[in-house]
């Protein structure tokens, strides 16, 4: 696996800890950087094969642990194990594959689609329970339609179905 920021290093240490070891990291004993234990933020991993192809991607839009490292390590853990559109990796496979950690500031509500730009914010879309994301800066994606085509999409909501539309920016750690 590859990678060279700390936050990349933490998810994957904790990928092969799972893959090889069945071990879950602890981010105190195993080392995860400091910058993660104070935050909380919603993360995303992404993981890659080395011709640039989708090979796995679980995250959350809104803290839902303690702090960002055992954010980050449980979507880590879960992208490579986890994403449904995707068998688990193999452990022959962890040195073929790119990984990338997103931490995504808090939603904000979008008033109007001229609000949007697929290069900077990512979407949320919502209706009733159901709700697709789409992180930004995504290759093949560059108009906001598209975007929100996609994010709607993933969430099984239709375009005449009435939505609302949340943006979002990301920090990327490759």
């Amino acid at each position: 696996m590859r990678g060279n920021h700390p936050f990349v290093k933490w998810a994957i240490k904790s990928i092969e800890n799972y893959i090889k070891d069945g071990k879950i990291a602890d981010p105190i004993r195993d080392g995860a950087p400091e910058a993660l234990l104070l935050r909380r933020a919603g993360a995303f991993v992404s993981l890659h094969l080395l011709d640039g192809s989708l090979r796995g991607c679980i995250g959350t839009f809104m803290p839902t642990k303690a702090n960002l490292a055992i954010e980050v390590r449980d979507n880590a853990i879960a992208a490579a194990t986890e994403d449904p559109r995707f068998p688990p990796v193999a452990e022959d496979e962890l040195d073929q594959i790119d990984v990338t950690v997103d931490i995504l500031s808090e939603p904000e509500k979008v008033k109007d689609l001229s609000q949007l730009d697929p290069k900077k914010y990512g979407v949320i879309v919502v209706s009733g329970y159901k709700r697709g994301l789409l992180l930004p800066d995504l290759p093949g994606v560059d108009t906001v339609e598209q975007q929100i085509q996609i994010a709607l999409r993933k969430a099984g909501i239709s375009e005449r179905e009435r939505f609302d539309v949340y943006r979002f920016t990301v920090e990327r750690y490759h």
